[in-house]
């Protein structure tokens, strides 16, 4: 899916490298923050699990560092990081040069999409001349044909402050020209920390990957879809109202305890996205792996979730994903897979449909996804349309594309092949639009054939089938048919009687209007008229249908002439207050009889209820 890309106030930028290459020193060298913040890693002295930690730049804006561990057995903490970073700083210690999870952490950041960064050669003070020099030729070598390829090696010692300015300069330049989301897109906090802070209580941290959030806004937790409000917002360690796409976030939660968060859950705006348990995706497999020929067990790397998974090919590169437990996904989002045993990075990947349609056969699955793989936006959303059974709602097309409403209405009024409707707020194809339509026009003239004496169809036989929202899109401004309340017919359609159905016709109009004020029972006036009852009733509502009667209630009818009367001379009197008595000494109707009459001239506002009497309209 396409974006707009907007200057970044600040820069997100993660360690990558081997283990004790000096990336937390180099971080504590340029803050003065300590990011190893656990107890175990101050014995150990090593990274364990994310450290953050701030800096502001020369230009004014800020660089947030997520310093991740460099231990093979902490890999999922370090992807839970790398997740959220705009750029990365590849760490490699001059002295060792490329080791193991240096090239690891670089493929990961290769796999997560990230384009921007450059090179730090750490311990540079015990380094000679000719490791220096193996270094830089060892990280040439690693990063050709990469995001890395040419960027800035910056050499550095933590120790004697050797460099710490060049990094700072590279780090503002990146300020400069790193872009970030777009900040009205729907917004997305993946957590990757969940804490209680004394008189706040819970408190959650995560690079917000897209959009907005803002102080009392309620928010939906996923998966789960827990609803929660926001109390409070902090960026960079200082309160702000708002926090926006590409920047670290702290938001302080209401109604809810911080055990009841874990990292690989995802904050969003209510009732807008959804989790997902199955997820067809796009691989892109490290050198020396390949594609499976079985379904294959996988540790699925989110966000900053976790999961495992099963993974199952269509072709070298296109695959399903099925999840153990539900993750919040969009089209677009990578991911990182990796084999548990040996635990191993294989391939990392972008997710193409969080919805996937079950049924279909390989050739159709794959076709579906190369079209939805090639991201042009417009042409995802014609597909979803088209493919929906009933076209698709707005709502279902922001859960299965991440688009906000308002880009996802532009995309459908623009497209030739695509109608809004917008009384049910839903995109239709019109090429189904006008299949259904021609249907109906085929039912129709079946039915007119068969009933030529019948005004028209009942609408809810002529639905085809469809939920009476969508056969009313059929219906609506369609100058074919003619729909006259509960009835439809071809709109050139004129009723044919025979001379048995002309006769019928005639006895039973005549029969009210000889009634007068005191209408016949209807059951009998059809038994007299039509042996065949179901005829008969078809024929007393042609006649309602054509004004010749008009009905009051379900079981009292009166001829259309008896009302004429009444309402006439009620309207030569206009303003006068009447009684029910009164009404009925001028019609000589009974109560029985006056009390419905009265009640529909209300809803015909030709009388108005005052107490209890009535005033003429």
């Amino acid at each position: 899916m396409s974006e707009r890309r907007v200057r970044s106030s600040g820069l997100v930028i993660g360690t990558a490298g081997h283990i004790d290459h000096g990336k937390t020193s180099l971080v504590g060298a340029l803050t003065g923050t300590d990011t190893d913040r656990l107890a175990e890693e101050k014995r150990r002295g090593i990274s364990i699990d994310l450290g953050f930690a701030y800096l502001t730049l020369p230009n004014g804006k800020t660089a947030g560092f997520v310093d991740v561990p460099g231990h093979e057995r902490f890999i999922k903490n370090m992807l839970a990081g790398a997740v959220g970073i705009q750029a990365v700083m590849l760490i490699v210690a001059a002295d060792e040069s490329v080791m193991p999870q240096t090239r690891e952490h670089f493929q990961i950041c290769r796999l997560l999409g990230i384009g921007h960064g450059f090179v730090v050669l750490t311990k540079a003070d015990l380094a000679s001349p000719e490791q220096m020099a193996q270094a830089r030729s060892d990280v040439q070598q690693l990063c050709a044909g990469s995001f890395l390829d040419g960027a800035a090696m910056v050499a550095v010692s933590s120790v004697t402050g050797q460099g710490l300015d060049e990094v700072i300069r590279e780090l503002t330049l990146l300020s400069d020209n790193v872009v970030s989301r777009e900040t009205a897109a729907l917004a997305r906090l993946p957590v990757d920390r969940s804490f209680s802070l004394t008189g706040f209580g819970t408190v959650v941290t995560g690079t917000l990957s897209a959009g907005q959030f803002r102080t009392g806004e309620s928010v939906r937790l996923h998966p789960g879809g827990r609803q929660l409000r926001i109390r409070g917002i902090q960026v960079h360690g200082s309160a702000v109202e708002t926090a926006n796409a590409g920047q670290r976030t702290a938001i302080n939660l209401n109604g809810i305890e911080s055990s009841e968060i874990r990292r690989g859950s995802t904050l969003t705006h209510v009732d807008e996205l959804e989790a997902s348990s199955l997820l067809d995706v796009c691989i892109d497999w490290l050198p020396g792996e390949k594609s499976p020929a079985r379904k294959q067990q996988v540790l699925l790397h989110l966000g900053t979730a976790e999961i495992v998974a099963e993974l199952k090919m269509f072709d070298d590169k296109l695959a399903r994903l099925s999840l153990a437990e539900p993750a919040l996904a969009l089209p677009g989002d990578r991911f990182i897979l990796r084999k548990p045993t040996p635990a191993r990075t294989i391939a990392g990947g972008s997710v193409v449909d969080s919805f996937p349609p079950l049924g279909r056969n390989r050739a159709r699955t794959v076709a579906r996804l190369r079209t939805l793989a090639a991201g042009d936006s417009a042409r995802c959303i014609q597909l979803l349309v088209e493919e929906g059974v009933n076209g698709r709602l707005v709502g279902e097309l922001v859960r299965a594309t991440g688009l906000d409403s308002v880009r996802i209405l532009s995309l459908v009024k623009s497209n030739a092949d695509l109608f809004f409707h917008s009384s049910t707020n839903r995109a239709l194809s019109k090429r189904w639009l006008g299949a259904k339509r021609t249907e109906l026009l085929d039912w129709l003239r079946k039915f007119h054939a068969a009933n030529p004496s019948a005004a028209g169809a009942p609408i809810s036989s002529a639905r085809l089938n469809l939920p009476p929202e969508i056969a009313a899109i059929l219906m609506d401004g369609f100058p074919a048919v003619r729909v006259q309340g509960d009835f439809i017919a071809l709109a050139g359609h004129r009723a044919v009687f025979n001379d048995q159905e002309s006769r019928a016709l005639d006895d039973i109009e005549n029969a009210f209007r000889q009634a007068g004020y005191q209408p016949p029972q209807i059951d009998e006036v059809l038994r007299s008229a039509v042996p065949d009852p179901k005829k008969a009733r078809a024929l007393l509502e042609l006649l309602v249908k054509n004004k010749k009667l008009v009905r009051i209630t379900d079981g009292l009818i009166f001829h259309a002439d008896v009302m004429t009367h009444v309402r006439s001379s009620l309207s030569a009197h206009k303003g006068r207050r009447f009684s029910v008595p009164e009404f009925k000494e001028w019609t000589q109707m009974s109560r029985k009889y006056a009390i419905p009459v009265l009640e529909y001239l209300d809803r015909e506002k030709v009388t108005r209820r005052d107490g209890d009497g009535r005033v003429i309209v």
